[in-house]
């Protein structure tokens, strides 16, 4: 059976860093974010006895190694929950993304959403959202909230039964305008993961973790925009901290990430307009602003010397018709 589905990837508001199971990628902590669009990765999968092996390939180019092993965890989960006899065959996987990858704007998220939905509906599940985050989960915990879509919480946990993705009610979509500063520096997330734990900043990012969770909920919850998107700006050099004080010292920022940051609280001060930076594990930078101000926020981010675009507020992972099939 064929399936294709579609994913938006996510700008992380508070982030999770390190895990406590590499295997399930199980996070220490919750974590929120917002799903970005129209970004986004389209997956088709096909159970078959034609095929010889399981194949993955993305953007043409088809994986191995580890980049293979983590699409391998989803494509397992998804058989292991199934009852029907095809998902025994061998699994072709195609995905395309629309938007760069490696460069900090949550390519990994969009992928592994995708494959799992696409996989859930292949493989015959009679799932609900929640339990397809759980799949996508094994491959990047960031695309356990990308299934659930727009404000979404992955809460924590020691099994599937507590860590799964859970849509958060907000209006803030209907004003948020998101300005991508794309600053093009490869980077693994992964890596900064394997050694969160070893920063000496880690207990102290935990320690007030679970706070920043509420506050986000409560600001997302009474739409005010402000106190939201300060938390996510804050949260972002908190990462960015426990990540450079880890063996490996991981910077990830370049110049032209410090230029729009300067540049974004230029604005804020000296122009009293409401924008706040963001960023993942990785240089590029999300500006969030309101409608009203975004042509003046993204002149000013595009004076940094970097490419633009603005973004829009993604909705969940969804399939697609049949002839939106890759292959």
């Amino acid at each position: 059976m064929k399936a294709t589905a579609i994913a938006h990837p996510i700008q992380g508001l508070v982030k999770y860093h390190g895990m406590r199971d590499d295997i399930e990628r199980l996070p220490y902590h919750d974590s929120i974010s917002v799903c970005t669009a129209p970004s986004h990765t389209r997956t088709t999968v096909e159970f078959s006895m034609e095929y010889d092996e399981d194949t993955y390939v993305v953007d043409g180019e088809e994986l191995d190694g580890r980049a293979a092993e983590r699409v391998d965890a989803v494509v397992e989960k998804a058989r292991k929950l199934s009852d029907a006899a095809h998902t025994v065959y061998p699994v072709r996987l195609e995905s395309e993304n629309s938007f760069p990858t490696n460069v900090g704007l949550g390519s990994s998220s969009s992928g592994f959403a995708a494959a799992a939905m696409a996989l859930a509906e292949a493989a015959e599940l009679d799932a609900d959202r929640g339990t397809i985050s759980t799949i996508a989960r094994v491959g990047s915990a960031s695309a356990a909230r990308a299934v659930t879509g727009a404000f979404s919480q992955l809460h924590t946990g020691l099994n599937d039964d507590d860590c799964r993705s859970e849509r958060l009610s907000s209006d803030l979509h209907e004003d948020l305008k998101i300005v991508v500063g794309l600053v093009p520096y490869h980077k693994e997330t992964e890596d900064a993961h394997d050694e969160a734990a070893d920063s000496h900043m880690f207990q102290a990012r935990n320690a007030h973790i679970h706070g920043q969770i509420a506050e986000m909920r409560d600001a997302l919850r009474n739409d005010d925009f402000e106190r939201a998107f300060e938390l996510a700006e804050h949260d972002s050099l908190s990462l960015a901290a426990t990540t450079m004080t880890g063996p490996e010292g991981w910077v990830y920022w370049q110049p032209a990430t410090l230029a729009i940051f300067n540049a974004v609280r230029k604005l804020r001060e000296e122009e009293d307009i409401p924008v706040y930076f963001s960023t993942d594990t990785g240089a590029s930078v999300y500006v969030n602003t309101t409608e009203e101000h975004v042509d003046r926020v993204e002149e000013e981010v595009s004076d940094c010397g970097v490419s633009t675009t603005v973004w829009d507020v993604g909705g969940p992972a969804r399939l697609l018709d049949e002839d939106q099939h890759l292959f």
